[in-house]
């Protein structure tokens, strides 16, 4: 039997509307890989169209967190962030990275901040600075369009796009220091949308695209980043993993959509959770 991989996820907690650890923790787990987990805050349901919603941030807790596992020798074979609500947790999560990293272990930053061509509103215009500095350390990003503005300081612009332009935020975001860069969010039609993705090494660019459903669902980015994360644990390359993560992405969506499922709630990813586990580990 070899050995079982192991993740930390540093993810926010919403207790209602699936996303963050919500939506990372089955997804990865359903691959086989023990998926430890870094609570930043717990919601009692996720901001996206919700008010009201309770609110307890857990920044003090998590570097003990990792003192902790240090003392048990713990070590990961990926460290995955998502959603950081401060300048600080991003310090934090930079000296979270440099504790736990290894030679051979993966650090996987999605800088949450903004979508359709918005910071979201609880950040200051300049926490993108503060994200990009994360992502130099990272190697892999995992940002949308906006994020990859933001972080490139770029205007942005709605698609469909031209493959020189995706290409060139491809290759710019590789130089602020991830080996992997993977931005998601692109259309080159009003028909399909999915991801690109470059490898440094070898300069492969791919891109995998899926049919296009028109709505905003949210915790999708999560579905996808966890998903992606769950692929490359499990032996697909950068490229492989991609498709797999946009195939089940818009599976969810589908799925949430043509059951009429209110859209603030989360996609519903857990009845295809087993097919996705025997495509990963096949």
């Amino acid at each position: 039997m070899p050995r079982q991989k192991r993740v930390a996820a540093i993810h926010d907690i919403s207790c209602f509307g699936k996303c963050s650890l919500t939506v990372a923790l089955p997804i990865i787990s359903s691959a086989g890989i023990e998926t430890s987990v870094i609570p930043t805050a717990v919601l009692s349901t996720h901001t996206g169209g919700f008010t009201g919603y309770t609110y307890c941030d857990l920044t003090s807790d998590i570097l003990p967190i990792v003192s902790h596992w240090q003392t048990l020798n713990l070590k990961f074979d990926a460290v995955y962030t998502g959603f950081l609500g401060s300048f600080e947790q991003i310090d934090i999560v930079s000296e979270i990275f440099d504790r736990l990293k290894t030679d051979d272990n993966l650090i996987v930053v999605d800088p949450v901040m903004a979508d359709n061509g918005k910071l979201y509103a609880l950040f200051g215009d300049d926490f993108p600075q503060g994200m990009k500095k994360l992502c130099a350390k990272a190697d892999i990003i995992v940002p949308n369009v906006t994020e990859a503005c933001l972080l490139l300081e770029k205007p942005y612009k709605p698609g469909p796009y031209e493959v020189p332009y995706i290409e060139d935020i491809l290759r710019a975001l590789a130089a602020l220091g991830p080996k992997q860069v993977i931005l998601t969010g692109i259309s080159f039609d009003d028909t399909q949308l999915g991801a690109a993705s470059l490898d440094t090494t070898s300069g492969k660019i791919d891109y995998a695209l899926s049919q296009r459903i028109e709505g905003l669902y949210h915790g999708t980015g999560d579905v996808f980043a966890s998903t992606l994360v769950a692929g490359l644990l499990t032996g697909h390359d950068l490229s492989r993993s991609v498709q797999i993560a946009v195939d089940f992405t818009v599976k969810s969506i589908i799925r949430t959509k043509e059951a009429g499922t209110d859209i603030r709630y989360g996609v519903n990813f857990e009845a295809g959770l087993g097919e996705l586990a025997g495509q990963l580990n096949r």
